[in-house]
């Protein structure tokens, strides 16, 4: 076993522990702080898959973004910090029966897929995929407007999240 191979180990372990405490935590500001280490350990594996920029966007989008909005909207509008209701549907075990199907499903997909042995050289030369992705995202055809719309909801996430708060 390589060095990477145990790398990629202990990244994959830490990431499903702290997704499984994630859903498993009695406090929510803790379940948003695992979130913060899992998506982490998302972004430590395309690392080591050599896609900096998508582990920079995970890092800057999912963890600084999203994930610091979740907490703040938690603690702006929570009274309670500890919730005091039921943390396991008595039907879990189907949920977790679905899952794993639906796991195994796209496995099966996945490695019978034609894509599933290319590498990276096997890619059309000559074209950079983040040059086409930032002309993608600026195109008034292509992806500014969801980013717009993305950037107004959460606004307006976060002033309803003040204005629930606010003592009156």
């Amino acid at each position: 076993m390589t060095g990477l191979e145990i790398v990629f180990l202990v990244i994959a372990a830490l990431t499903i522990s702290a997704a499984l405490m994630v859903v498993t935590t009695r406090y929510l500001v803790h379940a948003a702080l695992w979130l913060i280490l899992a998506l982490f350990g998302v972004a430590a594996t395309f690392v080591l898959l050599n896609a900096t920029f998508l582990a920079v966007v995970q890092v800057v989008v999912y963890i600084g973004a999203i994930a610091v909005l979740m907490i703040f909207a938690i603690m702006l509008t929570r009274k309670v910090m500890r919730d005091s209701g039921p943390q396991m549907n008595p039907r879990w075990g189907w949920a977790a029966l679905v899952g794993v199907a639906l796991f195994a499903a796209l496995a099966f997909v996945f490695t019978r897929s034609p894509a599933a042995g290319m590498t990276a050289s096997d890619l059309v030369a000559g074209a950079d995929p983040v040059v086409e992705l930032g002309q993608a995202l600026v195109s008034p055809n292509a992806y500014v407007l969801p980013f717009e719309v993305a950037s107004v909801l959460l606004l307006a996430a976060m002033i309803g999240a003040i204005y629930v708060a606010w003592k009156k």
